[in-house]
């Protein structure tokens, strides 16, 4: 996959991440796609090292999609840990 194809899948699976994670993200809209795109990296960066299973090509892949949403799911609730409390 190209990086124009991961930041889309990014940009899915952090809208997948806040759908399945719903509530008042510190960043907004643009915070959470960011937090998305970087989840999507984080995620197939780990999914290759440390747990044994490359990301394909293929970009309707399902492990590719669980691992950018799991990635996503991760930072969103690492934000929210680190700075959920900004927006009162």
């Amino acid at each position: 996959m190209t990086i124009i194809s991961w930041i889309i899948l990014g940009l899915l699976a952090g809208a997948i991440a806040k759908f399945l994670l719903p509530g008042r993200d510190p960043g907004g809209f643009i915070g959470t796609t960011l937090i998305g795109i970087a989840g999507a990296f984080i995620g197939g960066w780990i999914s290759a090292r440390w747990l044994d299973h490359p990301i394909t090509k293929h970009f309707y892949d399902g492990a590719t999609w669980a691992a950018a949403i799991g990635g996503s799911l991760v930072l969103l609730i690492a934000y929210r840990i680190l700075f959920g409390n900004s927006r009162n």
